[in-house]
């Protein structure tokens, strides 16, 4: 399964919710997409928008100062 790679570190709320729709809308079903985030909001914003879309969070976790969300496109 491929997993396309989203780097966002350094960006600050909104934009981080904002690309991660945009990648997402590119995305076929069951493909994977794995954000990393420095902004400490995508630990809120992120979750929020999936429930918006209705893809899955797969996992979600710190990796250093970077969060890092596995998100599969539904």
């Amino acid at each position: 399964m491929s997993e396309t790679e989203l780097d966002l570190s350094g960006l600050k709320c909104p934009l981080p919710a904002l690309k991660t729709r945009k990648a997402l809308s590119r995305l076929a079903k069951g493909e994977r997409l794995a954000v990393t985030c420095t902004d400490p909001l995508s630990a809120i914003d992120i979750p929020n928008l999936l429930r918006e879309t209705g893809d899955t969070l797969l996992s979600n976790g710190k990796e250093g100062e970077k969060l890092v969300f596995r998100i599969e496109k539904n």
